[in-house]
């Protein structure tokens, strides 16, 4: 084999296994959600794969050159095979009860490992041929095999969260992953005298496609045409589905309630406005009704259903409102399904400005004023930790001269909900806070209100609702921020 074709297959593997890793936390998320624990998990495992993959692999590369050429050979057909069903393979252990924080981890140990063990163990083999391709340069050799894996990970990570899983998906990118897998196997050449290492090759050949290799072909294949993608619309942000439930739409991001909006027959009094069916809705509208003049200009951090932006600009004509929302995909998904608030939206015109950015990024960004603001982004179930620090709301309270409201969804008298509540008393003198009722794993809608003044109390909450009451806490900082959860 000649030095610069070892050189190509450490990159091109070093690619795969760093597209594989973040193709993983993707696919994870419909089914266990996206947090600091869901990465780690995955990172984690991942990093242990390639580790023992390389281990194994300083094993395979001492023995007699044909014995390890058929060994990586062999583990290159395994990985392609892997990697190409994994999707499946976590939505079977899902199907069969895998649930909570400790199924996650069985899930991510059992679908994501051994792919991660054998892409890597062919690395070891294949320096050890490109330094012997160079005698006299091994120096050199060796630094050029590390720079190729470092190089082959960048691309990889670029690939993945730029081009593959926003255009093609996460199943038909571990489809990609492993028939790049396969198309190393051919450049990987034997002996055909079965001579060892210190002996000259007779006669250096690929030889025919095994049967092996026909057959992970074909599950390659057949797993990227044909495997069904857990999500209805999908980007490199969001996995998306629209549902029609009891005379409701509910959009579903990452498998959690993303919005939801009642179906209404044309000439309901409700006009054109949206008719909110989440209770968390009702309460952050019945407050904006109550806390806000006839033409207010409202942010929104976290655009979601649009639900909120829609009923506020259908019932004051005069109002304005900006919804920041980093996913376009979610957006366009409104337009399409929402019935009031897809159409409310299109035809805002500019009284409704969408911002398809990062809220932390816009709320430095901006030099705009708002009479009010509304906190409700979520990756999964989750608020993300920059959105809930110190610093973001200092910032916020400079560009917001009114009120601001912010829903989370934690345990009535968790530590999210008691970080935030430290945060906003140190920096308004009026909080309120109410909460719903807890779901089956103890975790609910806490809604927070703050202002500069007093805030008059709406007349009817919705069922279930009533005030919380949270303990002192400490506030988050960029520096020591929240965790998320599941």
């Amino acid at each position: 084999m000649r030095f610069w074709i070892t050189i190509g297959l450490i990159l091109v593997l070093s690619a795969v296994g760093l597209t594989y890793e973040i193709a993983a936390g993707r696919v994870l998320a419909p089914f266990f959600g996206t947090s600091l624990l869901t990465w780690t998990a995955v990172i984690a495992t991942v990093l242990a794969g390639f580790s023992l993959g390389s281990a194994l692999g300083g094993f395979v590369a001492e023995r007699p050159r044909a014995a390890a050429v058929d060994a990586v050979r062999k583990a290159l057909v395994a990985t392609a095979v892997l990697m190409a069903l994994s999707p499946a393979a976590l939505g079977l252990l899902h199907a069969i009860g895998a649930r909570g924080t400790g199924g996650m981890f069985v899930s991510v140990i059992l679908t994501f490992f051994p792919a991660s063990v054998l892409v890597s163990l062919p690395s070891p083999f294949l320096a050890k041929l490109a330094i012997e391709a160079r005698p006299g340069r091994e120096g050199s050799s060796l630094g050029l095999v590390l720079a190729a894996g470092s190089c082959g990970a960048i691309f990889g990570a670029i690939l993945s969260g730029f081009v593959a899983l926003p255009l093609i998906g996460s199943v038909a990118t571990f489809a990609v992953c492993g028939a790049l897998t396969l198309a190393c196997i051919p450049f990987l050449r034997g002996c055909a005298s079965g001579g060892g290492d210190g002996e000259e090759a007779v006669a250096p050949t690929a030889g025919p496609p095994s049967g092996g290799m026909v057959g992970a072909a074909a599950i390659v294949m057949f797993a990227g045409v044909a495997g069904g993608s857990p999500c209805m619309y999908e980007s490199g942000l969001s996995c998306l589905h629209v549902a029609d439930e009891g005379g409701e739409v509910r959009l579903y991001s990452d498998g959690i309630t993303q919005a939801a909006e009642q179906i209404v027959e044309d000439g309901d009094p409700n006009g054109s406005a949206p008719v909110l069916a989440l209770s968390y809705t009702k309460w952050l509208w019945a407050r904006l009704d109550r806390d806000l003049g006839p033409g207010p200009s409202v942010l929104f951090v976290g655009g979601g259903g649009y639900t909120l932006p829609a009923k506020l600009l259908a019932a004051r004509p005069d109002a304005r409102a900006v919804a920041v929302e980093i996913d376009p995909l979610v957006t366009r998904v409104v337009r399409w399904h929402m019935p009031r608030a897809g159409p409310m939206i299109a035809g805002a015109g500019d009284r409704l400005g969408i911002v398809h950015a990062d809220g932390r990024v816009y709320l430095n960004e901006t030099d705009r004023r708002f009479d009010a603001a509304v906190m409700d982004a979520f990756s999964s179930n989750s608020v993300p930790a920059h959105l809930v620090t110190r610093e973001t709301f200092e910032r916020l309270r400079t560009i917001v001269d009114g009120p601001v409201y912010v829903n989370l969804i934690d345990a009535p008298d968790g530590p999210l909900a008691r970080g935030v509540h430290a945060i906003l008393m140190e920096l308004y003198p009026h909080v309120y806070a109410v909460r719903g009722p807890p779901s089956s794993l103890g975790r609910t809608n806490v809604l927070l209100a703050a202002a500069r003044t007093s805030l008059a109390p709406v007349d009817i909450l919705p069922d279930g609702y009533g005030p919380a009451r949270i303990s002192p806490g400490r506030a988050f900082t960029d520096d020591r921020s929240w965790a998320g959860h599941r």
